[in-house]
This record gives structure tokens, C-alpha cells and sequence, in this order.
């Protein structure tokens, strides 16, 4: 009602309909929109924000894709490195193996010789 009464007060009345001096209810901060709904924001502050709010949905849906991206990135160079992880201990194991018979073979060769010296002792007696 008070808006009402700002209204009509801000009208001049001259010889004929009614002038508006002044847009009161612009003055007063209101606004009225496409669908002349009245609203607190001016139009272009309001298709700005709008504007904003329709920007910043996509950022956070691309950053949405680009985070499964990375998450299946990530993923993948983990299973590589198991993958390596389990080459490597297999590689060690083999390495291991083949100084485990390099030992097992010197020390044949050694009781062998061994051997071979006490029939040369046996021969020579």
C-alpha cells in the first residue's frame, strides 16, 4: 500500500493523462521483468546473474568429466605399476635362481675336484 501511495505521489498530474516525472519504483530498487512480474534486481543484473549461474554449471560439469578423466588415468597407471611391481619381483626371483644353481655348480665342481684329488692320492700310493 505504501508502494502504491510512493507511486501515484511520484506522478505529476498536467492538463491532459498522467506524466510520470520520475520511475519511482526504479528509485526504489523494484523492477519489473519480461513477464512484468515485479523483481528486487535490475533486468540486465538479473540476466547477467543467470548468465553466471548457467557458466559456472558447466564449468562444474566439465570439471566433473575432467575428474573421471584423471580417475581413470589414475587407475591405469596403477594397474601399470603393479604390473611392473610383479615384472620386477619376478625378475629378481629369476636373478636369485640363477645364482642359487652358480653355487649349487661351484659347489659340485669343488666336491669334484676334491675327489679327484684323493683317487690321484689313491692312484699314486
Amino acid at each position: 500500500l505504501t508502494l502504491l501511495l510512493v507511486f501515484l505521489t511520484e506522478f505529476s498530474i498536467s492538463s491532459g493523462p498522467l506524466v510520470m516525472a520520475k520511475d519511482p519504483l526504479a528509485e526504489a530498487g523494484l523492477h519489473f521483468d519480461e513477464l512484468h512480474k515485479l523483481r528486487v534486481l535490475e533486468p540486465d543484473v538479473s540476466q547477467k546473474t543467470t548468465e553466471l549461474k548457467e557458466e559456472c554449471e558447466e564449468f562444474v560439469d566439465k570439471i566433473g568429466q575432467f575428474q573421471k578423466i584423471v580417475g581413470g588415468l589414475i587407475e591405469l597407471v596403477d594397474e601399470l605399476a603393479k604390473e611392473a611391481e610383479n615384472e620386477k619381483m619376478k625378475a629378481i626371483g629369476a636373478r636369485n635362481l640363477l645364482k642359487s644353481v652358480e653355487k649349487q655348480r661351484e659347489a659340485q665342481q669343488q666336491q669334484l675336484q676334491a675327489l679327484i684329488a684323493e683317487k690321484k692320492m689313491q692312484l699314486e700310493r
